[in-house]
């Protein structure tokens, strides 16, 4: 067998056996925090984590104003969400547009969440729109100091 024909059946065959990429269509029913949100999907609940950010926790600064936000862009609406797999508590990572709107982006640049590094390396715009919030000072970037949720929650486990 040729070895152009061979490459052409293998990629043929592995696509085919990949898993269809479609994202999910369905209406915000509940609110977690500034970074996870519900959404009924026929009559299926899915819980969805927004993925590439950070936001901050319930009992943390920023933490109800930042829950506050995601609601205002999303509660009660038809949102799309891009999936990028499930994370280690079977939520779907995703990015979240409502309205034509990247909410895991405005979240970021509104200071109502923290661009998540350690899980979106290569994530430039949210790494720009933190460096924007971060130079306007907005949302939790008004404090000199802003304690990161992941030292937040590291600092919780240690004591």
């Amino acid at each position: 067998m040729p070895v152009l024909l061979w490459i052409a059946l293998l990629l043929t065959s592995a696509s085919a056996l990949a898993p269809p990429h479609n994202p999910l269509t369905g209406q915000v029913v509940r609110i977690a925090d500034g970074d996870t949100l519900t959404l009924l999907v026929d009559t299926r609940q899915v819980k969805v984590r927004l993925w590439g950010i950070d936001a901050p926790e319930k009992d943390q600064a920023f933490g109800t104003r930042s829950k506050q936000a995601l609601a205002q862009a999303v509660m009660g609406k038809t949102v799309v969400v891009h999936s990028h797999g499930t994370d280690r508590y079977g939520r779907t990572l995703g990015w979240v547009v409502a309205g034509g709107a990247t909410v895991n982006l405005d979240q970021v640049r509104n200071g109502m969440a923290w661009w998540y590094q350690q899980y979106a390396p290569k994530a430039a715009d949210l790494a720009q729109a933190q460096r924007q919030a971060q130079a306007q000072r907005k949302g939790l970037w008004v404090d000199a100091a802003p304690e990161p949720p992941w030292e937040f929650r590291k600092a919780r486990r240690q004591r």
